[in-house]
């Protein structure tokens, strides 16, 4: 089958793999009809996220099961399915609390040795293991699009807000409107904040946050700081989620987040980072952080998308083959698509 493989920074091939197959009773296999290309498959590409030439990467999929082992009955072949990001067993004591994103043994897709050696979903097929977990049923109307969302993009940025604690009647600010970026501007509103304060460099990305509901502030050509004051009467805002992975936007954060408010850093940090300690000593700042716990979310993600509370659907910027994969990392890494669909 064809996949989409990494060789090296910069450097992805389309090419054949072999076809999966069960191995444990809890596998299923899936036929992918739809796969995204991340913001965090940008950090493999990069050369940030070390794994082994010839992995095949993607984590983001939907389509339709092909065949499962004898422990799976949620699913069965012929259902149409998306999946999470990740896996979880269910049993170790993360699991039984509820912090599936933190399970003993979860495998991520597409990450290589460091998160499991669980080959990626930018291929033909993959292989699902903890299906009873991972898999669910896309909603009957629900397009593979919007359904792509909800196994890791818009769980995401409703986990950020979830996690931060944000109330109705807050005020929140985004830092960085990629995809996740702009789904926690969805799910902020959703979740009852009076303003969100949207913050980018790039002129089409505030624009679909406008159209959300969101203020969109321009970075540079304006200053975020100065509208935090100006909406909450000069305290800062409530909750900043920091959906960047930058140190100058953890900084930012920091100081534009009220005395006693939240940071939440949702963005993806992988290496050593300097922090101003003191300014969050001294404003009694509360920091989230952590990739976000996709599978604890997944079933009220789906349920809002049905409802119309979350929408996906203006972020899909570009429709391309499986075989356009390096020409589709090349256009995200220029930061000229917002989301790319690839369809094998």
């Amino acid at each position: 089958m064809r996949a989409v493989t990494f060789q090296a920074p910069g450097e992805v091939l389309v090419q054949d793999v072999p076809e999966p197959e069960l191995s444990d009773p809890g596998d299923a296999i899936v036929r992918i009809e739809a796969t995204g290309v991340c913001g965090s498959d940008l950090h493999i590409y990069h050369g940030r996220v070390k794994i082994e030439p010839g992995f095949t990467i993607g984590h983001e999929y939907v389509g339709t099961v092909l065949a499962v082992g004898e422990a799976v009955q949620s699913v069965r072949v012929g259902d149409r399915v998306l999946g999470c990001f990740q896996t979880a067993c269910g049993r170790c004591f993360f699991c039984r609390h509820g912090w599936f994103h933190k399970c003993d043994s979860s495998r991520t897709f597409g990450h290589g040795a460091t998160l499991g050696s669980l080959q990626g979903t930018q291929a033909e097929q993959a292989l699902i293991p903890n299906a009873e977990l991972v898999l669910r049923k896309i909603p009957a109307g629900m397009s593979d699009d919007a359904a792509l969302f909800a196994g890791d993009v818009m769980g995401t940025g409703y986990h950020a807000v979830l996690h931060s604690g944000l109330r109705p009647g807050d005020v929140a600010a985004v830092l960085g409107l990629g995809p996740v970026g702009l789904c926690a501007v969805q799910a902020a509103k959703a979740a009852g904040a009076a303003r969100v304060i949207a913050i980018d460099t790039v002129p089409e990305r505030l624009a679909i946050a406008e159209s959300f509901g969101a203020q969109a502030v321009h970075l540079t050509e304006s200053d975020p700081r100065a509208a935090a004051r100006e909406a909450t009467e000069g305290r800062g805002v409530d909750v900043c989620i920091d959906a960047v992975g930058h140190p100058s936007a953890f900084d930012l954060a920091l100081r534009m987040t009220r005395k006693c408010g939240t940071v939440q850093a949702i963005g993806v940090y992988a290496e050593r980072a300097e922090v101003h300690l003191g300014l969050l000593w001294i404003k009694s700042l509360h920091v989230c952080a952590g990739h976000a716990n996709v599978i604890a979310h997944v079933d009220r993600v789906l349920a809002m998308m049905s409802a119309g509370l979350l929408d996906p659907g203006p972020l899909v910027t570009h429709h391309m083959s499986l075989e356009e994969a390096p020409e589709a990392y090349a256009l995200y890494d220029r930061r000229e698509a917002l989301k790319i669909v690839l369809t094998p």
